[in-house]
């Protein structure tokens, strides 16, 4: 008999993560911050729950939605566009003080390759590179994912994505007929939706815990000519670049990954 697992966070990634979960045989429970959205995770055979993460503390029926799973996936966005001075760090460690009181047995947290400094030698990144940028989001990112590690009351992996999209959201829809787009020259590091979901369903199938890992899909085209092609092909307004100062970048790896997981990309960006 498969275990239960508790989804934080069922949003544009969480809630198919969820529905994929229960496909293979999972017992699932998902969180919202919507009331409204309570209905539509029960209508999918997701127990739902409202949580909310707050500086100073938990909200919700956080005790239920973390009892009996045996694993948690952190899927939550930090909110620093819209709140740049929030503490994201203090809420997971709330949430983490939640977990460790459930006796939960894995923690897979959702993370980005933001937490890696862009640069104008576009360094190569992969597993092994120590997090490195300098930004307010991705200090907390890095934190966050250090305070996890640190923890052994529950194994940790931490997984970090590139650009998410997917058909319907797309960053060129984002830049398209913009002016002065900054970094022309800098290597896309993309993951479609689903390739993020199935590598989810494979590190919890293989039961791979204790490692971080990247996940962008190996194609590394410029900046200018992916997103003017991709908007060209769509018939999108073209955005134009900025080509006064040069473009800093990096170019994520996901060799280890792909070879831990036996894994092929299925949409290429």
């Amino acid at each position: 008999m498969k275990k239960q697992i508790s989804v934080i966070g069922c949003g544009w990634l969480g809630f198919p993560l969820a529905k994929k979960l229960i496909q293979q045989g999972y017992t699932i429970k998902g969180s919202t911050t919507s009331k409204n959205k309570l209905e539509i995770l029960k209508n999918a055979s997701i127990e739902s729950h409202i949580v909310m993460l707050n500086e100073d503390g938990i909200s919700g029926d956080y005790t239920a939605f973390l009892a009996k799973s045996e694993t948690v996936i952190i899927n939550i966005p930090p909110g620093l566009r819209k709140n740049p001075s929030k503490n994201h760090v203090t809420e997971l460690e709330y949430l983490v003080s939640a977990v460790e009181g459930q006796r939960i047995k894995n923690v897979l947290y959702i993370s980005s390759t933001s937490v890696f400094k862009d640069e104008v030698h576009f360094p190569i990144i992969e597993e092994n590179t120590i997090p490195n940028a300098t930004s307010n989001s991705a200090k907390q990112l890095i934190a966050i994912e250090q305070m996890l590690q640190d923890n052994v009351n529950f194994n940790t992996t931490i997984l970090r994505f590139g650009g998410l999209f997917d058909k319907d959201r797309h960053p060129a829809k984002f830049i398209s007929g913009r002016n002065n787009v900054s970094n022309p020259n800098a290597p896309i590091n993309l993951i479609h939706k689903d390739d993020c979901i199935s590598i989810i369903l494979t590190l919890i199938k293989q039961d791979i815990w204790n490692i971080s890992l990247n996940a962008v899909c190996p194609k590394h085209l410029d900046k200018k000519s992916y997103y003017s092609d991709y908007c060209k092909r769509y018939n999108l307004p073209l955005p134009s670049f900025y080509f006064s100062e040069k473009s800093k970048g990096k170019r994520i790896d996901s060799s280890k990954l792909v070879h831990l997981l036996n894994y092929s990309f299925k949409q290429a960006p």
